[in-house]
């Protein structure tokens, strides 16, 4: 679901705004869209509440991360502690026109998969969003 339908609360308002600056920090030319899915019939079959979805695009193709954005899909509990968001894991897709090129999970072992990876400083980079994002929204369940 889009993100921007998620926010609910403050600590919810608070986990999206740091979401979205931990990924420009690390990649400053990328443009945050907190709405990527249309809203029609077709795409409200596949609603998922639990679910913070956002896109990040960049102003043309990114050789290093071999894609031209990044969907990133935040996998949240908001039942954890009166409302508070309890992030579960994330899914980053490396997106272009032709779909999806590579995706990164935060369950196992953290490995990218797909027939064209991103260089291994910008995987440094995507880890190291992922290990943010479980800090930040830890702090935001646990003020």
């Amino acid at each position: 679901m889009n993100a921007a339908e998620q926010v609910q609360s403050i600590a919810f308002a608070h986990a999206l705004a740091s979401a979205v600056t931990l990924v420009r920090q690390h990649f400053p030319e990328a443009s945050p869209n907190l709405t990527p899915w249309r809203d029609d019939s077709e795409t409200r079959q596949w609603f998922e509440s639990e679910t913070w979805d956002m896109a990040f695009h960049f102003p043309g193709w990114s050789p290093r991360l071999q894609c031209r954005c990044l969907l990133m899909q935040l996998r949240v509990d908001t039942q954890q502690k009166e409302g508070s968001p309890y992030l579960l894991g994330v899914i980053l897709r490396g997106m272009t026109f032709d779909g999806e090129r590579w995706r990164l999970a935060t369950i196992g072992d953290w490995k990218p998969t797909g027939p064209y990876l991103p260089q291994p400083a910008q995987l440094v980079q995507l880890h190291q969003i992922c290990t943010d994002l479980f800090a930040v929204f830890s702090s935001c369940a646990n003020p």
